[in-house]
């Protein structure tokens, strides 16, 4: 018989560096890895050179940058998505990404099982493995952390060690990092312990801290249609504005965020995350939506935005509620084009300007100045209808000796 076929989702990293070893000692097996650059400029050479030292029979490496950005940044822009009022989502939706690709990837392979290497403690291997459901319910799914004797980091350091497989950490340098073109997330080592100020000066890769940022403030300028950026200080093209992006609000100390996060597996974790570009973005997209759209649709899409975080949050991508809430958003956003200038200064996004052809903004309606188009009697009739069922229950309390009569 022949051996069977495993696809592994494949970093380079601590993780799916020794993973390729032990698959192959504890299964009859040849191992396919695949690696997914989302936007940080993977040495495609040098990572397939690698994997294949480590045993693996190939290895893919596939640019995903524009996909990325255009079909799951821009989605969850629209839609304002923020998880627990703080991470932009940078780790959350580049998984479905790499985990569609794994499947084509394994079809085409012959592959029967995909495995992956995120933890048993965390949100990755949901979002790994709902994707992998959702598009490919016949693949089987390998995840070695769920099963194998290695129980931390310095033991996979260990692992390593023995058996001469290069690894890019140490166990004196060993959080737990992710990156993408839209972040960089760390976790792990002093971080654990909630009440340790980080070390910006040591962790921050993308950026450089409030304190270090220039004092003189920086103005960018966003250009949105149908509330995807289009156009920044002069530049076009997906990956080029988020580039800049990147490196304009970096220099300012723009898109740290320190949490205590929610896990979907039940347990509260603590990561540093770096968003620079994302940061700008999100907060140009708000001030089009304040400007153009109407109180109850903003509202209401203010609750979507919560409930959409989430589904991309727990891995849920492909989940029908997310498609569904995907138009009600889509709609939405027919009316956010324009444009906005932003002022960077010292970690902070301060809006500076905002027009829109769409704007609802009228000043004779909202001036302090004397005006002729709205008549300021009607707000009393409008108070006492309003006012009416508070007036019934205060009237109901009084007679029932619970509010005190004049």
């Amino acid at each position: 018989m022949s051996k069977e076929r495993f696809l592994l989702a494949y970093s380079g990293g601590l993780d799916t560096s020794i993973i390729i070893s032990w698959l192959k000692e504890h299964y009859d097996c040849d191992v396919i890895a695949m690696a997914g650059d989302v936007g940080i400029g993977v040495d495609e050479a040098e990572l397939k050179e690698k994997a294949l030292k480590c045993g693996a029979e190939k290895c893919y490496v596939i640019d995903m940058t524009e996909e990325f950005i255009t079909d799951f940044i821009y989605p969850t822009l629209k839609a304002n998505a923020v998880y627990e009022g703080k991470y932009l989502l940078g780790t959350s939706f580049a998984r479905p990404l790499i985990a569609k690709h794994m499947v084509d990837i394994a079809r085409q392979e012959h592959c029967s099982t995909i495995c992956h290497g995120a933890t048993g403690k965390g949100n990755d291997q949901v979002r790994f493995e709902l994707t992998i459901k959702a598009l490919a319910p016949e693949l089987k799914i390998l995840a070695p952390w769920r099963i194998w004797d290695i129980k931390s980091r310095d033991e996979e350091v260990d692992y390593a060690k023995a058996r001469n497989i290069p690894i890019p950490v140490t166990k004196k340098d060993n959080y737990s990092m992710d990156q993408n073109i839209w972040h960089l997330s760390h976790e792990g080592m002093d971080l654990e312990n909630p009440a340790n100020e980080p070390h910006y000066d040591q962790i921050l890769k993308l950026m450089v801290s409030p304190e270090a940022a220039p004092d003189k403030p920086t103005y960018v300028d966003l250009t949105f249609e149908n509330g995807i950026p289009v156009e920044v200080d002069g530049i076009t093209g997906a990956t080029e504005i988020l580039k800049h992006l990147n490196e304009v609000a970096g220099q300012n100390g723009v898109g740290i965020a320190d949490m205590v996060e929610n896990r979907l597996v039940g347990m509260k974790s603590r990561g540093v995350y770096e968003t620079p570009g994302g940061t700008v973005m999100y907060a140009a997209h708000r001030e089009l939506e304040l400007l153009t759209l109407d109180r109850d649709t903003l509202h209401y899409k203010d609750l979507v935005a919560q409930r959409y975080a989430e589904l991309v949050y727990y891995g849920q991508w492909y989940h029908p509620l997310r498609e569904a809430l995907q138009a009600f958003v889509d709609e939405t956003q027919k009316v956010v084009t324009g444009k906005v200038r932003l002022k960077l200064y010292k970690g902070n996004v301060l809006p500076a300007g905002t027009t829109s052809p769409f704007s609802l903004y009228q000043e004779e309606l909202s001036t302090f100045s004397e005006d002729h188009v709205y008549d300021q009697k009607d707000a009393g009739g409008f108070i006492n209808c309003f006012g009416l069922p508070m007036k019934v229950v205060a009237q109901m309390k009084q007679r029932n000796g619970l509010l005190p009569k004049a």
